[in-house]
């Protein structure tokens, strides 16, 4: 394959991104594997196995998504929706950092588990998927929203990737779970494939419904929900639906060998690896400011029985505690 090095020894291979073009069919893309830092987050809620494989599918979305960033910045993929998984945040602060959070109703949880109803979008049900760049102010905030009707991510960032950006794309998602020596390890891992031809008008769907056009007509024979009807794109579509979850998910599978399974007859060119982990954001000072952020009254109803404030971060469970003063003197400081 073009652009590796076959006497390379083998690296990690999980936490990693891998962008690469197969510049024969006019695509790009990336594949992502996460490994421990999807474990970690994960086992540090222990959430029931539906939960998790969603989370992940989540994670691996946005960690595509995010590592394609330009600029130090943040990519959040956020869900508010009405089924048991009732939200999902994943923040990716660019250029490798990423962690991720789910609320869930494990009531009806445990009903949809009975009725066998545990796909992604039973477990999301109806509601929005927000994907949000900011750049740091609000000037340079954008945000794409994509209605969720019971459909999996990989078809809501199909969905978001035809109204938002306009481009042609695939994705492919897998989430699992492997047992060690150390014992059961959750994994994730997805592909990204993107149409971007030289000619503009190779992206040009047909903007008028083609009424009565004959049977055969080649605008009702287009395969692809964006329309585009091209031989090369057509290729890299039927490539990428021959993925299968274990390929995304076998620790021993470089993303390389899974790139070459797909496109070795076209070539593809695979550049520098990203290697990503997970961490909050949170900190003792950034807890601080949320809370002098308050109204008095409400900071007053805080305070427990002990006389103490405590916020827990939602993402890392990392609890936080400060005395009525502390919370107060900044205040007097600033003021």
């Amino acid at each position: 394959m073009d652009g590796t090095d076959s006497g390379a020894e083998v690296t990690a291979l999980d936490d990693r991104v891998v962008p690469f073009t197969v510049p024969d069919l006019d695509v790009r893309g990336r594949v992502v594997r996460l490994g421990s830092s999807i474990d970690t987050i994960l086992a540090r809620h222990g959430y029931p196995d539906a939960v998790a494989r969603v989370l992940g599918e989540a994670a691996a979305l946005t960690v595509l998504l995010g590592t394609a960033l330009k600029f130090e910045g943040r990519f959040q993929l956020q869900t508010k929706s009405d089924g048991p998984i009732s939200m999902l945040v994943v923040d990716f602060n660019a250029p490798d950092v990423y962690r991720a959070v789910a609320h869930f109703d494990a009531e009806r949880l445990a009903e949809a588990e009975a009725a066998g109803l545990l796909s992604t979008g039973d477990l999301l049900g109806e509601g929005h998927l927000a994907m949000t760049v900011d750049q740091g102010s609000v000037a340079t905030r954008y945000q794409g929203l994509v209605a969720l009707t019971r459909q999996s991510l990989e078809e809501a960032a199909h969905q978001y990737f035809r109204q938002s950006e306009q481009i042609p794309s695939r994705v492919r998602l897998g989430v699992g779970s492997i047992v060690t020596g150390e014992g059961r390890q959750w994994r994730a891992g997805g592909l990204l494939v993107q149409f971007m031809p030289h000619s503009i008008d190779r992206l040009r769907a047909a903007d008028i419904h083609p009424g009565d056009a004959p049977q055969g007509h080649e605008i009702l024979t287009a395969s692809d929900p964006d329309g585009i009807d091209d031989d090369a794109w057509t290729e890299a579509r039927s490539l990428v639906e021959t993925i299968e979850d274990h390929e995304l998910l076998d620790p021993l599978l470089e993303s390389e060998r899974l790139l070459y399974r797909l496109f070795h007859e076209r070539g593809a060119r695979v550049f520098e690896p990203v290697l990503v982990r997970e961490e909050c954001r949170c900190s003792r000072e950034r807890v601080l400011g949320m809370l002098r952020g308050f109204s008095p009254e409400d900071r007053k109803a805080m305070v427990a029985d002990d006389g103490q404030l405590a916020v827990t971060c939602e993402f890392c469970s990392r609890r936080y505690v400060f005395t009525p003063g502390e919370v107060e003197d900044g205040l007097s400081a600033e003021a």
